[in-house]
């Protein structure tokens, strides 16, 4: 059994590659924290140049708008994937996944909740 520590880099290593093969870039910086029966994942730097581009041209906000419904669906659509990486690095059930994205500053949020608190190895 791994400690917190390990765990939280697992996750971060795997929603990285996740977002570079399914949303088709990866963050610059990931960062995981499991507290209690949640994981949070902060990843930064997740917008492509377009989409930088797309949120920078000021149409009443549009453009972000569009690039939070776009990124929200792409997430949607993988779901089941990374249900499946959180339940097969903790060995927990996830309850539910909820998200955001800056559209300014290209970070993203994800928290999922988990059927239980994990238990660790002490460090």
């Amino acid at each position: 059994m791994l400690d917190q520590r390990e765990k939280e880099r697992e996750i971060s290593k795997a929603i990285i590659r996740f977002e570079k093969e399914f949303m088709g870039r990866g963050p610059l910086d990931a960062r995981t924290f499991i507290i209690e029966d949640m994981v949070l994942v902060r990843l930064k730097n997740v917008l492509t140049q377009a989409e930088l581009k797309l949120a920078a041209a000021n149409l009443n906000n549009r453009g972000r708008y569009l690039i939070k419904q776009m990124r929200q669906e792409l997430l949607e659509q993988g779901r089941p994937l990374l249900n499946t990486v959180i339940q097969d690095i903790l060995k927990i059930g996830v309850v539910s996944l909820h998200t955001d994205i800056s559209a300014k500053t290209g970070e993203r949020i994800i928290v999922f909740t988990l059927e239980q608190k994990p238990e660790f190895e002490k460090e």
